[in-house]
């Protein structure tokens, strides 16, 4: 047990932090902008070790049931700690705006940072790296459908129509999501599964060598029989044991992720209240573009996320990068926008989800280029850069302030 907690260091770290950034809060915001800004920026370090932990955690629950309900449990994962902590900055800053600049900041990340420089880093070791493009077919579209409903019409709804509009676009994102859901996990399950030519291979291999094994075994148990009964007894009961031993122990280790998950998205949203406080105090006055805030907020939701999809796209497994990115850039629009809405709808506060001009563009940009590149079933360091550029020229519109 005590090597467990030591293994969850960084969770215990953000107690900590929790425990000392609420203890000590007046104390600390008004020690003066330095102290305050090296402060928040230590909370988003921790903030980010903690999601770590929860991505952790939700890969190795991924592993144990496979695709497709593997890559839903960690987007889903990163999209409630997103959520999670926009909700919190929403409520602390009230900034009509800063949900729909954070939710185009976790598409421009996803689409072209993570599958950018995956495809880019990919194709450099692997060459054309293959998936299958019926996953990414799907997702486009319904990110398209999601993105032009929620983001693009906006512009062009009446004021006096937007509260209906926003029920209207609450409702049809949970119809879409939930029967995307139903298919990605029945009759079209397969859409998001890839065979590796290489994994096939290893398993062919492997029961090869299993059977040899076996063959070798009865022919020695036929050659010493007198032996045979106490070894046989002795590896039956050893097998026996292990069996036992690993039948009481995956379900220590399901309960274990399952706890750590609830115990790290807990901490994330009490640390997002904390770091919300320091980041208004330490940004006040200062001429940072507002859209610096939401990049953070989507950087710190997506960090497990890119690593994982790096690792994915290093050993040759793109399928992973496009359940893992396009999965979240969905799950972002469908569940985070219906939240935004509500909490506005609730509060009675203005909400503005339509992309301005230059969102607009960089979108479609998005939209249209990764339709194109995600429509073959490979990738290639030529179709990464692409969007890596894409990627790249959001981060410079956004420092710009444009």
């Amino acid at each position: 047990m005590w090597q467990r907690v030591r293994s969850e260091w960084p969770l215990v770290v953000a107690v900590l932090a929790a425990i000392a950034g609420f203890g000590l809060e007046h104390t600390w915001l008004n020690a003066g902008r330095l102290v305050t800004s090296i402060i928040t920026v230590l909370l988003v370090v921790i903030i980010v070790a903690a999601a770590m932990r929860v991505s952790t955690h939700a890969e190795k629950l991924a592993e144990k049931v496979g695709d497709p309900y593997g890559t839903m449990i960690l987007t889903l994962s990163a999209v409630l700690v997103e959520v999670l902590i926009l909700v919190i900055m929403i409520h602390n800053e009230a900034s009509p705006t800063l949900g729909r600049d954070t939710v185009y900041s976790a598409v421009m990340l996803d689409i072209n940072g993570i599958i950018g420089l995956s495809a880019l880093l990919g194709g450099f070791r692997h060459g054309e790296q293959p998936y299958n493009d019926d996953s990414s077919r799907s997702y486009v579209v319904m990110i398209m459908t999601a993105m032009g409903i929620s983001m693009l019409l906006p512009a062009v709804i009446p004021a006096h129509d937007s509260v209906v509009f926003s029920c209207f676009d609450i409702v049809a994102m949970l119809v879409l999501y939930s029967v995307f859901l139903r298919m990605q996990t029945g009759p079209h399950s397969y859409f998001f599964s890839f065979n590796y030519p290489d994994k096939r291979k290893k398993k062919v291999k492997k029961a090869q060598n299993a059977i040899a094994t076996t063959s070798l075994a009865q022919a020695s148990s036929q050659q010493a029989p007198s032996s045979t009964p106490s070894n046989t007894d002795e590896s039956i009961t050893g097998e026996s044991n292990a069996g036992e031993e690993a039948h009481h122990e995956a379900p220590t280790s399901v309960l274990w992720s399952v706890v750590v998950l609830v115990v790290g998205v807990i901490l994330t949203g009490i640390l997002a209240e904390v770091m919300s406080s320091g980041m208004n105090t330490s940004l006040k006055g200062l001429p940072v573009p507002p859209m610096m805030v939401a990049i953070v907020v989507a950087l710190i939701s997506a960090s497990p996320e890119i690593l994982t999809a790096l690792r994915a796209a290093l050993a040759n497994r793109m399928q992973s990068v496009i359940n893992i990115a396009l999965g979240a850039t969905l799950s972002t629009v469908v569940l985070t926008i219906p939240v935004i809405e509500v909490i506005g709808l609730y509060q009675g506060q203005r909400v503005n989800m339509a992309l301005d001009p230059v969102q607009t563009v960089m979108l479609s940009l998005t939209l249209i280029i990764a339709a194109i590149n995600l429509n073959d079933g490979e990738t290639n360091a030529i179709e990464g850069m692409t969007h890596f550029v894409l990627f790249a020229t959001f981060v410079a519109l956004s420092i710009l302030g444009v």
